[in-house]
């Protein structure tokens, strides 16, 4: 089993910052794309950032410049720097992994629990 473990959520005013991050643990032999997404009440779920094994980066228009995406590969983690933070940034954020797992052994998409971001105006 891939368990997707996050950190770093909470209440920050605008303009304020925070970081998550969130660890991969488990069985597994390559972990592929990581990334960030988040779901506002009502509102799809949507990419915010993912980066790859080698550190190429995308993110969603409205994030460029205040977020950044980084990985540790020797941890296992995926961290979301989030900078000049706006109420519409609140959201619900998950991480999700790109991961080859030894049971079953297969590659597949894992999903963080969620970790709530709020943003005061």
């Amino acid at each position: 089993q891939v368990q997707l473990v996050e950190s770093g959520g909470g209440l920050v005013q605008s303009g304020g910052s925070l970081r998550l991050s969130c660890a991969a643990s488990g069985r597994f032999f390559v972990i592929y794309d990581m990334g960030w997404y988040r779901q506002a009440p009502g509102k799809r779920r949507e990419l915010v950032a993912d980066i790859t094994s080698g550190g190429s980066t995308n993110y969603v228009d409205s994030v460029k410049g205040r977020f950044t995406i980084s990985r540790d590969n020797a941890k296992n983690t995926v961290y979301l720097q989030m900078n000049n933070l706006k109420p519409e940034d609140t959201a619900v954020y998950y991480c999700n992994a790109d991961v080859y797992a030894e049971v079953p052994r297969r590659r597949n998409d894992y999903w963080g629990q969620g970790t709530q971001v709020t943003v005061s105006a």
